[in-house]
């Protein structure tokens, strides 16, 4: 997968590592506390040689925003657009250029690197880039414009890969690299977002072994308590630095220690290896951003923010299924309710907001904010839709929904009474939520161009995701965005606009102060304020199919000031106080 590290020089000249070392040993000693690695010293030192830090003073001050109102990130698959006689990922860079400059400065290549299954997360090689998406040198020439998020792919690896190969022969780099357990085991507890079964028989040099693979028996778990495979990934991160990865986005991290007996999500020794890691990154590249991946209940999702010591963003997990649920219900109470209870992110973290993904809508971060029955609804408005259904083995081994596999687009061509006329509304009014709230947005390349669900890719593929994975052709999809009648036309120009404005606003800053009004159920509202308060916005929306009046007066506007809405320019004063939204309609009113 690597260069092996028995290859890779760690010699040490005595250096200002020694600043160092206390703070890696430390989160060392809490990772493997209880097991037999020992000389914790020398594999402090080895992963401060690995990161290249030996004369690099500790970072003094953790708490510093890496971004502001302009950052925005585009998630996409290396091969989103194709030409052809070109790599995939010149392609994407002609599109970013064409069509995201100026209003994307961030993108997220999903998996890159050569893989078996799972549109990338089974990974072959992870120091490679899949020839058939382009070259290292495609990379650098993207991250050299924007800033770059990439998978490290944390939690597992393919079962055809060399580490694994080697595992069976019980030879090096790979022996004693994958977690293995019993069938006698008691796993009952265990938490999984798959059905199929947890452990794979595997014949190896040792005789008779089963690993353990959360996701796939294409994807086996590999064993971080051995700390060979800690050095392995801090050597692939140093590699990810040194071609212009700024944000790392650690996948499946929750699930990455493993103990017999308990629910194996969420262990005290998983968070210490995102401090680590982090402590590591930021100590290589003071301006990297790590974001944890994990799609779990919301408080469990919080946990990952640490003491402003472990992720910088986390996924906002639970914004797509109560965002959805409120559009689709016309009523925004559960989507409110969360949101009084959101902690402010402090300065140095921030949340990455968004609501359609290469994967689907998660529902597992809806427990315990949406009741079953809700939930239940939400599932069954989405299948009218035609939206597939996703499981998960729960404790126990009962059976739930995990996630809805949908494009957004679709999502929102109706509400639970069936479809209707304002599909593009609908779609619009969940973007200007999304972007105007405390945080980091990602858009979803398939939001970005309105596309459909692909029914013939997931038949095809044999997997429920693969319908919001579509590949377009470079010359359909410039044909549709140059064609005013298109629905790909608008929702690209509507977006676009929403996000040239946002660029401007500091209190659209990802750490502004953010308030949730209260307007009743059909209008979802939060004041947003600059952190040198000198501007406020009002973000209001009629997340119903009936117009709905506002009331200016209940915003509380400081008479003395100029109100107007920055995405229709309307002007408000005492004379103009009220307003007819339109169904799905969104007002952003500001006073500069």
């Amino acid at each position: 997968i690597t260069k092996s590290l028995a290859t890779v020089k760690t010699t040490r000249e005595p250096i200002m590592a020694a600043l160092l070392n206390p703070q890696i040993e430390h989160h060392l000693e809490t990772i493997y506390k209880g097991t037999e690695v020992s000389d914790l010293t020398t594999l402090a030192s080895d992963l401060i040689g690995l990161m290249r830090l030996e004369d690099v003073e500790p970072i003094k001050n953790r708490y510093i925003n890496h971004w502001d109102q302009e950052a925005t990130v585009l998630i996409c698959y290396g091969d989103s657009i194709l030409q052809s006689e070109q790599k995939p990922l010149a392609t994407l860079k002609s599109f970013l250029d064409t069509y995201s400059k100026g209003v994307i400065d961030g993108v997220h290549i999903l998996p890159f690197y050569p893989f078996t299954s799972d549109d990338g997360f089974s990974v072959l090689d992870y120091s490679s880039v899949n020839p058939s998406l382009g070259e290292w040198e495609d990379i650098i020439a993207i991250a050299n414009d924007y800033s770059l998020m990439a998978d490290l792919v944390i939690n597992h690896c393919s079962a055809r890969s060399m580490w694994f190969e080697n595992f069976i022969k019980d030879r090096e780099p790979g022996r004693n690299f994958f977690y293995t357990a019993s069938p006698e085991d008691d796993l009952s507890a265990v938490v999984r977002p798959r059905t199929n079964s947890l452990l794979r028989e595997v014949e190896t040099a040792q005789g008779t072994q089963h690993v353990w693979c959360t996701f796939s028996h294409d994807q086996v778990d590999l064993n971080f308590k051995n700390p060979q495979v800690l050095k392995e990934f801090v050597n692939i991160i140093r590699q990810y630095l040194d071609h212009g990865v700024r944000i790392f986005r650690l996948d499946a991290v929750a699930f990455l220690w493993k103990e017999v007996g308990t629910n194996c999500l969420n262990l005290e020794q998983t968070h210490e290896v995102v401090r680590l890691l982090r402590s590591l990154i930021e100590q290589a590249r003071p301006d990297a951003v790590i974001i944890t991946e994990t799609n779990i209940p919301n408080r469990q999702n919080l946990a990952y923010f640490g003491n402003a010591n472990e992720a910088h963003c986390i996924y906002n997990f639970s914004l797509p299924p109560l965002l959805v649920n409120s559009l689709v219900t016309g009523s925004c109470d559960y989507l409110k309710q969360w949101m009084m209870s959101m902690p402010p992110a402090r300065n140095g973290t921030a949340y990455f907001n968004f609501i359609a993904s290469h994967d689907g809508i998660g529902l597992r971060p809806a427990e315990g904010l949406l009741d079953e029955q809700e939930i239940d609804n939400l599932v069954a408005t989405m299948q009218q839709f035609g939206g597939l259904v996703s499981w998960r083995t729960g404790e126990n081994g009962e059976r739930k929904p995990y996630e809805i596999n949908i494009s957004l687009f679709d999502a929102l061509q109706g509400t639970k009474e069936g479809t209707d006329q304002h599909g593009l509304q609908r779609f619009i009014c969940a973007h200007a939520i999304m972007l105007a709230l405390e945080g980091i947005p990602g858009i979803y390349i398939h939001s970005l161009l309105g596309t459909r669900n692909d029914y013939q890719r997931a038949e095809n593929s044999g997997h429920n995701r693969a319908i919001n994975r579509h590949q377009w052709n470079y010359d359909s999809l410039i044909a549709e965005l140059e064609d005013s009648n298109s629905h790909h036309h608008q929702v690209y120009n509507h977006l676009k606009s929403l996000l040239k404005i946002r660029c401007s606003q500091t209190a659209f800053h990802p750490n502004a102060t953010q308030f949730t009004l209260h307007l009743g159920s059909q209008l979802f509202g939060f004041w947003r304020q600059s952190m040198d308060r000198a501007q406020s916005i009002f973000c209001v929306s009629n997340i119903s199919d009936q117009t709905q009046l506002l009331d200016l007066s209940d915003l509380n506007l400081i008479d003395t000031e100029n109100w107007y809405d920055l995405i229709s320019g309307s002007q408000f004063n005492e004379a103009n106080h009220l307003i007819n939204l339109a169904p799905y309609q969104t007002v952003w009113i500001t006073n500069q």
